[in-house]
């Protein structure tokens, strides 16, 4: 890992592992009604301060996908594997709560599959991804920008939560008094 990777464009960068994700993820997303799209993207009862920090944070994820897209991945060093595992698995976390959210019913709240585990495990595949390809451009740099999005983000579940509660009461109260935000807290 260093802390600024030498920038090189070329077809093996970073750009890569989330280019693969984002397939998916556009493929999936197609594929829904647009009620369940709608349902993905609300952002209803989100406060001014949570707004802003969502903003700031996408801000992070660009800044991420330049170094992403002009560095080089670490083609047969550890961290290309350890990364490339990373992206991998959270593709498939991603794509799994994907499925699962397109499920449920409209109205209803998702508690099914990976969302038996954890209430954002869309946040947590997509996190897994991009820090999967952060390693594995062997970036410090770029792991940086991606823990300020996390916060970013952590911000945003909020909001999301805020809106939960108010929409479904007591059962979103008894599913967050059982299933923890991430996945150990």
């Amino acid at each position: 890992m260093e802390m600024f990777p030498s920038m090189q464009w070329g077809w093996l960068n970073g750009w890569i592992l989330p280019s693969a994700f984002l397939l998916v993820f556009g493929g999936l997303c197609l594929s829904f009604s647009r009620e369940v799209m709608a349902k993905i993207f609300d952002r209803s009862g989100w406060r001014r301060h949570q707004r802003v920090v969502s903003v700031l944070s996408k801000l992070a994820v660009l800044a991420c996908w330049v170094l992403l897209i002009g560095t080089p991945l670490k083609i047969g060093q550890g961290v290309f594997v350890i990364g490339s595992a990373l992206s991998v698995a959270g593709s498939i976390l991603m794509a799994s709560a994907l499925l699962s959210y397109n499920r449920t019913p409209t109205g209803q709240m998702v508690t099914r599959g990976t969302y038996r585990v954890s209430r954002n495990p869309q946040w947590l595949g997509m996190a897994a991804m991009l820090i999967g390809a952060c390693v594995g451009i062997g970036s410090w740099t770029a792991v940086m920008l991606w823990l300020v999005s996390a916060v970013g983000y952590h911000f945003r579940i909020l909001g999301e939560e805020t809106a939960c509660a108010a929409h479904y009461g007591a059962e979103y109260e008894d599913y967050r008094n059982r299933v923890p935000r991430y996945v150990f807290f």
